[in-house]
């Protein structure tokens, strides 16, 4: 058939559709449309129209997932709107869908798909197109995508579970063995169509699993194309799904999640995940990983069985977190500094200077007793033992989740999954217009671009990140900034007029915690507002780059948005941990940002004011994310539900059921892996100063697992499956975070808490006294870390309103006091702190490392087990998929007639025997 053939066709089909600019650039090769593909496309248009008798036995099994007929299964379902019952205000639009629709519909005839039709019986505007692959077309595309398939039971004993004399017990802990069985396990290998014989076959309808299925009609949809203008082909179900072509592309869920089909075909692998896997009633089970994997692919497998190990995982720090923290709380009462702060003897007599200009006013240190107390829960000696046994438990958790990871590649056939084996994206191969010589095949490949046209496309990339990244840092000096004034207007509006005001005038308000909350849920909404507009910008520039694969797409995103993430939500943290506090100077010369002072810490330091800016962002963070993406797609699907209340479930086709649930983005599991690993970074960069931290984190997970799982299941359509190998570059991502953690959580211990001057102060009796004790005790340690500030030093344009007669004040440093030679500079003590910390983090820092690195080194990547299976399966797949070769080659060099050697005769009379 040729061009102006199909030009003619589709003018007779409907002359006012004919797109002349289309027409006239339709000159290169385009994709020929079948004979049979006016009637087939008539039928779609107009519906599938049944018989009565086929009507009421269709209304019996709503879930069905077969054709008409009952022999093909659908695959794959497409969605759109006919134009010719709805009321379009731009013809021309309703045109150019439908003519593309008809070029698309095509295309998947021409390779081999087999498609029907059918009316919503909500909306007769509404059409479905059911997608079949034939049993040719399975074959040569599994052999397309190297789909592993089994050769052979696996003949290798499986090994005792150490736990299995308490089988009894655990078996409560898995999914109910009656309802979910275990899969059987095969040795399989690379699909192919010339050897199916070799391959283990009991039932072709069986073979290949639907999700196998519905992978390989997505990657067909993908790349068949919908028009074709000049020299640019244009395809994909994407792009048509972006113009509004069609409404919705989605395989099927076998049945409804909650009511069992009474179809006895259906496998009812939905059902039986949400009984055993999202139903509440099933929260302290293990997850089902293999059916979970086998319904919805690998790469959701693999999300759900890291974030199952990581939850596991983190029950042994949130054990010991939670052991800190009890120690803390009860050791609050009973601390020598705080009794100290708190005794209206010791704190009630010191008077503190003022903490911003004019305005503010002296107050006196008890005023801090009860976040003295608050403090005491988190600095502490166990806080210390805590932050080392994290740094080595992330290592732990790393090595061990390898070796897991690798037990599952083997155990799902990912083991041999190479990026080469990966297509590439249609949006790279649609652009593919430059050619290059491969270096490895010496054959010369199609490119989107040019070597120079690369770098300034990464050049832009990298400019528009740096960009942003400055933009999150210009927000965080503009909270800064808010914190400055709100203290000042704070410390202001809570100003006395005499001595006896200078009691605390609220048990738990001070300027500082005030400034604190306000800040920290400032900084959150700027957060979630900054995260919302990035999130479009990362996704263009990585769009502008153009990665080859979808690996390669996922990777570049993914580094991008973590890079930013780490900016924004992290940077304030670090800025309250190394940076608040830090620059003051003494009252007579305070340091100044703009026109504001730089603000302090408390006199207990500045860690009781991190760990608040953790739980709130922490806190807030998980809020938010399930609002986002369990309360909203729940209320979408009720309003749907509410809108076609008067249609009940059991009368309405599965492919329609599917059709009202949410759409899963194809960065949707992107987005959990973000939140994760965003909360393993708070769990470990900011550990010792939130040692409650992991214990949240748990909670949190064992809800996230439930809820992911429920929101899969229920409240999406069925994800296409996708095959990986691991979890991508968040690996990488995870050891950069647990190599920062270790120095972030020694540098929050020597700067951020007051450990080390305690230290310090505790066992410098013998060598050099800096207080009145003279044994190791804690006795007098407020009173020598408070250095002496005379009033009449203050400036004039600092100096506050309010005297009250007070002579000399008390600020939290180590310097000399007025008076003394070299007054108001750092004293000895200071000194003496400084090199301990160092000390401290130097020392900390090489001693866990080692222990990183001799864990990282004695614990193998891959099991041994894994290991000898792996050579096992390859040493099986060599002898059968190459025995037929070996046959063909003895059969073809023996006689037919006998199995006597082959002799050969010479010239010379002698023979020689050669034994085959």
């Amino acid at each position: 058939m040729s061009e102006n053939d199909i030009l003619e066709m589709e003018s007779l089909s409907d002359p006012d559709e004919v797109d002349g600019d289309v027409a006239a650039g339709m000159v290169e090769e385009t994709v020929v449309y079948p004979e049979e593909f006016l009637p087939t496309y008539h039928t779609i248009t107009q519906g599938t129209r049944l018989t009565k008798t086929q009507q009421a036995e269709f209304n019996n099994k709503p879930d069905s997932l077969f054709f008409n007929d009952g022999v093909r299964r659908i695959d794959f379902i497409l969605v759109y709107e006919d134009e010719d019952k709805k009321e379009y205000d731009k013809k021309y639009t309703s045109q150019r869908h439908k003519k593309r629709r008809q070029f698309f519909e095509a295309s998947l005839m021409n390779m081999g798909l087999e498609l029907e039709a059918t009316k919503s019986v909500l909306d007769d505007k509404v059409i479905f197109v059911k997608v079949h692959m034939p049993w040719d077309v399975l074959c040569t595309y599994a052999e397309v995508l190297h789909i592993k398939l089994p050769i052979q039971p696996n003949d290798l004993s499986s090994r005792p579970s150490p736990w299995r004399f308490l089988s009894c017990i655990t078996k409560h802990f898995y999914p109910n063995e009656d309802l979910i069985s275990k899969e059987s396990e095969f040795f399989t290998a690379p699909f192919e169509k010339d050897r199916l014989d070799y391959f283990y076959i009991k039932d072709r309808d069986l073979f290949f699993t639907p999700a196998m299925r519905s992978r390989m009609a997505f990657y067909i949809l993908s790349r068949a194309p919908y028009e074709i203008r000049g020299n640019i082909k244009k395809f994909g179900i994407t792009k048509l799904l972006g113009s509004g072509v069609y409404k919705a592309a989605y395989p099927l869920h076998d049945c409804r999640f909650n009511v069992r089909s009474r179809d006895e075909a259906c496998p009812n692998e939905r059902y039986l995940l949400y009984q055993e896997w999202a139903h509440p009633k099933s929260f302290y089970k293990m997850q089902p990983l293999d059916l979970i994997r086998k319904y919805y692919g690998e790469k959701i497998g693999i999300y759900f069985a890291w974030l199952g190990f990581y939850t596991y995982m983190l029950a042994l720090a949130a054990f010991v977190g939670l052991c800190c923290f009890i120690y803390g709380y009860k050791t609050q009462e009973t601390s020598t500094w705080s009794k100290e702060v708190c005794d209206p003897q010791i704190g009630g007599q010191i008077v503190m200077c003022p903490q911003c200009d004019k305005f503010c006013s002296y107050w006196r240190l008890n005023s801090t007793c009860e976040a003295s107390k608050k403090l005491c829960i988190f600095d502490n000696f166990g806080t210390l033992v805590f932050a080392v046994f994290m740094s080595i438990w992330v290592t732990l958790f790393l090595e061990f989740w390898k070796r897991y990871q690798a037990e599952l590649e083997y155990e799902w056939d990912t083991v041999e999954f190479l990026e080469q084996e990966e297509p590439p994206r249609p949006e790279y191969e649609a652009k593919c217009i430059y050619e290059r010589k491969n270096s490895v095949t010496g054959v010369k490949e199609k490119m989107p671009y040019t070597k120079c046209g690369r770098c300034v496309r990464v050049s832009i990339g990298i400019g528009t990140v740096l960009f942003w990244i400055l933009l999150i840092v210009a927000s965080i000096v503009g909270v800064m900034v808010y914190r400055l004034a709100v203290f000042f207007a704070f410390s202001t509006s809570l100003r006395t007029q005499d001595l006896k005001q200078l009691e605390p005038i609220k048990e738990y308000v001070t300027p500082q915690m005030a400034t604190s909350v306000t800040a920290s849920l400032i900084n959150f909404v700027v957060i979630m507002i900054l995260n919302m507009l990035y999130e479009r910008v990362a996704i263009w520039i990585t769009d502008f780059e153009l990665p080859r694969t979808k690996t390669d797409y996922e990777n570049s995103l993914t580094l991008k948005m973590f890079l930013f993430q780490f900016v924004n939500y992290y940077s304030s943290c670090f800025y309250i941990a190394f940076a608040k506090g830090k620059a003051v100077s003494y009252p007579g010369n305070p340091v100044y940002i703009g026109h504001y002072r730089n603000e302090e810490c408390d006199p207990g330091g500045c860690l009781f004011e991190l760990t608040t800016q953790l739980s709130i962002i922490m806190g807030g963070k998980a809020i938010w994310n399930n609002i986002q993406e369990v309360l909203l797609p729940w209320l979408k699907n009720l309003i749907l539900r509410h809108c076609a209340r008067g249609n009940r479930e059991n009368t309405i086709p599965r492919w329609e059921q599917d059709y009202r649930l949410q759409p899963f983005s194809s960065l949707g599991l992107f987005y959990e892996y973000l939140e994760m690993v965003i909360q393993f970074g708070f769990v470990t960069l900011f550990v010792a100063s939130f040692p409650l931290a992991p214990v949240l984190a748990l909670v949190n997970n064992l809800f996230e697992i439930r809820v992911d799982a429920w929101k899969i299941l229920t409240q999406f359509r069925r994800i296409v499956p996708e095959k990986a190998k691991d979890i991508g570059a968040w690996q990488p991502i995870l050891q950069g975070i647990t190599i920062l953690a270790v120095a972030t959580n020694a540098m929050i211990i020597a700067f951020t808490s007051d450990m080390i001057p305690r230290l310090v102060y505790y066992w410098s009796f013998s060598v050099y006294p800096y207080g009145d004790h003279t044994n190791n005790t804690m006795q007098g340690y407020i009173n020598s870390s408070l250095s002496v500030f005379d009033t009449s030093d203050f400036k004039d344009f600092s100096r506050p309103i309010d005297s009250y007669n007070i002579t000399t004040c008390r600020y939290r440093d180590f310097r000399y006091p007025p008076g003394h030679p070299r007054q108001y500079e750092h004293n000895v003590y200071y000194w003496h702190v400084i090199a301990a910390k160092m000390a401290f983090i130097i020392v900390v820092e090489h001693i866990v490392y080692l222990t990183k690195f001799i864990l990282s080194y004695v614990i193998p990547d891959v099991p041994y087990a894994v290991k000898e299976q792996i050579k096992r399966e390859k040493y099986l797949t060599q002898v059968i998929l190459h025995e037929t070769n070996l046959k063909l080659v003895t059969k073809r060099l023996k006689p037919e007639d006998d199995g006597d050697p082959v002799t050969h005769t010479e010239d010379n009379g002698s023979n020689e025997e050669l034994d085959f």
